[in-house]
Protein backbone atom coordinates (compact mmCIF):
# COMPACT_ATOMS: atom_id res chain seq x y z
CA UNK A 1 0.00 0.00 0.00
CA UNK A 2 1.01 3.50 -1.07
CA UNK A 3 0.33 6.73 0.61
CA UNK A 4 0.97 10.09 -1.20
CA UNK A 5 3.00 12.36 0.77
CA UNK A 6 0.14 14.65 1.68
CA UNK A 7 -1.57 11.66 2.90
CA UNK A 8 1.28 11.15 5.23
CA UNK A 9 1.12 14.61 6.67
CA UNK A 10 -1.79 15.18 7.19
CA UNK A 11 -1.23 11.34 9.15
CA UNK A 12 1.47 12.32 10.79
CA UNK A 13 -0.20 15.59 11.84
CA UNK A 14 -2.79 14.02 13.24
CA UNK A 15 -0.86 11.60 15.68
CA UNK A 16 1.52 14.13 16.73
CA UNK A 17 -1.80 16.25 17.70
CA UNK A 18 -2.95 13.19 19.39
CA UNK A 19 -0.19 13.03 21.58
CA UNK A 20 0.41 16.08 22.74
CA UNK A 21 -2.91 16.75 23.77
CA UNK A 22 -2.91 16.37 27.51
CA UNK A 23 -4.26 13.14 28.73
CA UNK A 24 -7.50 12.61 31.15
CA UNK A 25 -5.75 9.39 32.68
CA UNK A 26 -3.14 11.51 33.85
CA UNK A 27 -5.14 14.45 34.71
CA UNK A 28 -8.45 13.99 36.37
CA UNK A 29 -11.14 16.13 36.86
CA UNK A 30 -10.91 17.42 39.98
CA UNK A 31 -13.64 16.80 42.65
CA UNK A 32 -15.92 19.86 43.34
CA UNK A 33 -14.82 19.18 46.91
CA UNK A 34 -11.46 19.23 46.25
CA UNK A 35 -11.25 22.13 43.92
CA UNK A 36 -9.93 25.69 45.19
CA UNK A 37 -12.51 28.05 46.57
CA UNK A 38 -12.61 31.33 44.81
CA UNK A 39 -12.35 34.61 46.49
CA UNK A 40 -9.54 36.39 48.27
CA UNK A 41 -8.78 33.15 50.78
CA UNK A 42 -8.87 30.81 48.37
CA UNK A 43 -5.22 29.59 48.96
CA UNK A 44 -5.03 30.48 52.57
CA UNK A 45 -3.60 27.43 54.65
CA UNK A 46 -4.95 29.00 57.48
CA UNK A 47 -8.79 28.99 57.15
CA UNK A 48 -8.37 25.07 57.54
CA UNK A 49 -6.72 25.31 60.76
CA UNK A 50 -8.86 28.28 61.86
CA UNK A 51 -12.11 25.97 61.33
CA UNK A 52 -10.27 23.42 63.39
CA UNK A 53 -9.60 25.38 65.73
CA UNK A 54 -13.38 26.43 66.16
CA UNK A 55 -14.72 22.98 66.27
CA UNK A 56 -11.91 22.33 68.93
CA UNK A 57 -13.08 25.32 70.90
CA UNK A 58 -16.88 24.39 70.32
CA UNK A 59 -16.34 20.31 71.56
CA UNK A 60 -14.46 21.93 74.65
CA UNK A 61 -17.36 24.03 75.44
CA UNK A 62 -19.68 21.26 75.06
CA UNK A 63 -17.62 19.16 77.15
CA UNK A 64 -17.47 21.93 80.10
CA UNK A 65 -21.35 22.44 79.95
CA UNK A 66 -21.72 18.66 80.73
CA UNK A 67 -19.26 18.68 83.19
CA UNK A 68 -21.03 21.68 84.70
CA UNK A 69 -24.68 19.80 84.55
CA UNK A 70 -22.99 16.92 86.50
CA UNK A 71 -21.43 19.20 89.14
CA UNK A 72 -24.95 21.02 89.38
CA UNK A 73 -27.09 17.71 89.45
CA UNK A 74 -24.37 16.70 92.74
CA UNK A 75 -24.44 19.56 94.56
CA UNK A 76 -28.33 20.23 94.17
CA UNK A 77 -28.71 16.14 95.56
CA UNK A 78 -25.90 17.72 98.16
CA UNK A 79 -28.22 20.52 99.01
CA UNK A 80 -31.36 18.53 99.54
CA UNK A 81 -29.51 16.03 102.02
CA UNK A 82 -27.86 19.29 103.70
CA UNK A 83 -31.55 21.05 104.03
CA UNK A 84 -33.10 17.79 105.26
CA UNK A 85 -30.77 17.53 107.84
CA UNK A 86 -31.04 21.08 109.14
CA UNK A 87 -35.20 20.14 109.54
CA UNK A 88 -33.91 17.04 111.56
CA UNK A 89 -31.73 19.12 113.62
CA UNK A 90 -34.26 22.07 114.01
CA UNK A 91 -36.97 19.57 115.00
CA UNK A 92 -34.91 17.85 117.34
CA UNK A 93 -34.45 21.55 119.00
CA UNK A 94 -36.80 23.40 121.00
CA UNK A 95 -36.98 27.39 121.10
CA UNK A 96 -35.14 27.32 124.07
CA UNK A 97 -32.04 25.71 122.59
CA UNK A 98 -30.54 26.70 119.04
CA UNK A 99 -28.39 24.35 118.50
CA UNK A 100 -24.58 25.06 117.21
CA UNK A 101 -25.04 22.00 114.28
CA UNK A 102 -28.22 23.91 113.22
CA UNK A 103 -25.94 27.38 112.85
CA UNK A 104 -22.82 25.18 110.93
CA UNK A 105 -25.62 23.34 108.76
CA UNK A 106 -27.07 26.73 107.90
CA UNK A 107 -23.61 28.26 107.04
CA UNK A 108 -22.19 25.13 104.66
CA UNK A 109 -26.24 25.27 102.68
CA UNK A 110 -25.37 29.10 102.08
CA UNK A 111 -22.04 28.46 100.45
CA UNK A 112 -23.44 25.55 98.53
CA UNK A 113 -26.21 27.41 97.56
CA UNK A 114 -24.05 30.36 96.63
CA UNK A 115 -21.76 27.66 94.24
CA UNK A 116 -24.06 26.42 92.41
CA UNK A 117 -25.77 30.10 91.72
CA UNK A 118 -22.28 31.08 90.66
CA UNK A 119 -22.37 27.54 88.61
CA UNK A 120 -25.48 28.31 86.77
CA UNK A 121 -24.88 32.30 86.31
CA UNK A 122 -21.61 31.06 84.48
CA UNK A 123 -23.85 29.57 81.58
Amino acid sequence: MRFKPSALAVLFLLLTSLFSLPSFAENPPQNPAQSPRLGANANDPDEHADEQHAKIEKDMAKKANRERQVHLQQDTDNLVKLANELKQYVDKSNENTLSLDVVKKAEEIEKLAHSVKEKMKAN
